[in-house]
């Protein structure tokens, strides 16, 4: 054997060797394997990024969703115009944590799925690519949210500035199939300090003008066309809830009733009379009751 041939096959061990540790190609898109999908990177940040189809999206429904039918009825009523085709506004979602405000969303798609409404989850690393999301989806007959939840950020975070520019800042225009859903504990996104309210200007004539400190950390905000608010629930709306999840697992009245007392020290315990606190004690409650 000559010295090319055995040069050959040890150049193509190596090349079979490199092979098995690349990350695996993925194939195009398959829009009709779910009307979910997830942005991923492949081979970790700075990798080339996919659609991931999320095949089992949990089936909540707008009926579901108690004590908020005021933000119900207005991410509702934005969801079904983007649908239908008419302007519609990007929303911010803020306020009580677990108060529904990511379960709303999934609401609108389990109800509008049908009619072409597709959800596309994004983490706020990989915010960066939101221009490329926007232009995978762009030629599609679908109707694509993007949805960021649980989102904030540190002052000087890249997500920030990318997701900025997506909103209202690109020289090229948003896509009409595409808006962008955002749910957040905080209201304008990025923490507000003390020291933020010396950069207030105090004018002659009494008011007060914000100075760039401040008008930098609204702006991301203020992006967003339509805001919706969140706040925590009373007493009364708290075990209202706890009924309804009860009565989903299947719990009759005595046994919703009998329940009242531990679904208040339940959510004592954790400091909270919110949804997701009524849903996880309904969950454990109609574990031990039912056969």
């Amino acid at each position: 054997m000559s010295q090319l041939d055995q040069f050959l096959i040890r150049a193509e061990g190596v090349l079979d060797r490199l092979e098995a540790l690349l990350p695996r190609a993925h194939s195009a898109t398959d829009w009709n394997a779910a009307a979910a999908f997830r942005w991923r990177k492949q081979g970790g940040k700075g990798g080339h990024g996919y659609l991931q189809p999320v095949r089992h999206v949990a089936p909540i429904s707008l009926d579901d969703l108690h004590n908020i039918s005021q933000q119900k009825q207005q991410i509702e009523q934005n969801t079904r115009q983007f649908v239908e085709g008419r302007p519609a506004n990007n929303v911010l979602l803020t306020g009580a944590r677990g108060t529904g405000k990511s379960s709303l969303i999934k609401a609108c798609l389990y109800r509008y799925q049908a009619q072409g409404l597709r959800l596309i989850e994004v983490d706020k690393e990989d915010l960066a690519d939101l221009a490329d999301i926007v232009e995978l989806v762009a030629g599609r007959p679908e109707r694509f949210i993007i949805f960021c939840d649980d989102l904030s950020f540190e002052e000087g975070e890249g997500g920030y500035k990318a997701l900025k520019v997506a909103l209202d800042g690109s020289i090229a225009a948003q896509s009409d199939n595409v808006l962008i859903y955002a749910t957040s504990n905080r209201r304008h996104l990025i923490p507000e300090r003390m020291s933020d309210n010396a950069t207030y200007v105090h004018t002659d004539d009494g008011d007060l003008h914000p100075g760039e400190t401040v008008e930098e950390k609204i702006s991301l905000s203020e992006r967003f066309g339509l805001w919706v608010t969140f706040y925590p629930f009373k007493q009364d709306d708290y075990l209202d809830i706890v009924a309804h999840w009860l009565r989903h697992f299947g719990c009759n009245p005595q046994q919703i009733a009998e329940a009242e007392a531990d679904a208040l020290r339940w959510a004592l315990q954790r400091g909270s009379r919110s949804g997701r606190v009524a849903w996880q004690f309904a969950r454990d409650r109609a574990g031990k009751l039912l056969p």
